[in-house]
């Protein structure tokens, strides 16, 4: 990975802030900057982060300082924006990340739901920096500015259940009721959900993994069969599905950093949000195969995967690509890259 490349998106993504517009649409800018240096396009880092950063906001300023002991009150609070980023700031300049993250991601996955699930997902980009040595003030600070987007927009999954069954994840997302009516925002689709019938039923028919060593697995099933399921029903609402796929694959690639007590009950927590999602948006049948994308060939089918999802420059096409890279290198399924490609096809080519 070529750190300097990121260590200045990082910095000039840092005076901004986690969202933008009347609409609060989430600021995707350092997740898709981390894509790109790990998938080896660094060279196009400076041109893709100079067009988007014109379209967000200033990051809002600390009014009130968040303490130990007054956080609970401030969780979930979305004026609170600058006050949790002062507050992560201060923490991470006290303690070493992995410490602050283990004191930390128990408080926040309850409220996995935040930022249509953008929080965690966020989180996931920059620990995969972390991780990979770049442990420097620019990652930092964008870990900082992570979890204070996740604190201050904090938001339960409802009637949520422990998954207890036997299904599999193919056939527990299946399962899955949609709500009664697929109509507004993120927070009235996901105010349905407990009045949904089956809803709570179908999060507890997943099968759990048996113990902390089987968590990887289960994750990785989930993002595999999330990511199929973008193919065939991702004409729903082409930019929220994806979050199906990539939110899990956000806690997969953060479970290294964590205590292993931690990772069934992200586990849990991530496929409720996923699922949520999906009864949220996903149509109820999926789109004729005739409609359906070929899964693209070639002898560097990744890298051409990739060089077609930078030159497309959305966010959210870059990010899914990335997802749908790793399931195809873990399975072979080239229904992974053909996922890849109908995102391409259905979200607007970035700019637009």
């Amino acid at each position: 990975m070529n750190g300097e490349a990121l260590i200045e998106a990082y910095q000039r993504f840092y005076p901004t802030g986690p969202e933008w517009g009347e609409d609060r649409l989430t600021n995707h800018g350092p997740m898709a900057a981390e894509v790109l240096v790990r998938r080896g396009h660094e060279a196009a880092v400076g041109r893709w982060v100079g067009t988007y950063i014109r379209r967000l906001d200033e990051l809002p300023p600390a009014t009130d300082p968040i303490s130990e002991e007054s956080w609970r009150a401030a969780l979930g609070d979305g004026r609170r924006l600058g006050d949790w980023n002062e507050f992560f700031t201060r923490q991470l300049a006290e303690q070493p990340w992995q410490a602050l993250l283990a004191t930390w991601w128990p408080r926040l996955l309850p409220g996995i739901a935040a930022g249509a699930t953008h929080g965690v997902i966020r989180t996931g980009h920059v620990v995969r920096t972390l991780l990979a040595g770049e442990e420097n003030s620019a990652a930092l600070g964008e870990l900082g500015h992570a979890l204070g987007f996740w604190a201050a927009r904090a938001r339960q999954v409802p009637a949520a259940r422990e998954p207890s069954g036997q299904l599999e994840p193919q056939a527990a997302l299946d399962a899955v009721p949609r709500i009664p009516a697929q109509q507004g925002g993120l927070a009235d689709r996901l105010g349905q959900l407990a009045g949904t019938p089956g809803w709570q039923a179908s999060l507890a028919a997943l099968r759990p993994a048996a113990d902390p060593a089987d968590v990887p697995a289960r994750l990785a099933g989930l993002v595999t069969v999330a990511t199929l399921r973008y193919l065939s029903h991702g004409h729903g609402q082409p930019v929220l599905l994806v979050h199906t796929a990539t939110a899990p694959n956000a806690v997969l690639h953060t479970l290294p950093a964590l205590p292993s007590e931690m990772w069934s009950p992200s586990l849990a927590a991530v496929w409720a949000a996923a699922a949520a999602i999906f009864s949220g948006y996903a149509p109820a049948r999926g789109a004729p195969p005739a409609e359906l994308p070929a899964p693209p060939g070639g002898s560097d089918v990744i890298g051409n995967l990739v060089d077609r999802a930078v030159a497309h420059a959305d966010e959210h096409v870059i990010k899914f690509t990335d997802t749908a890279a790793e399931v195809f290198d873990r399975t072979g399924d080239p229904g992974a890259l053909a996922a890849a490609a109908r995102a391409a096809s259905l979200i607007p080519p970035g700019g637009q």
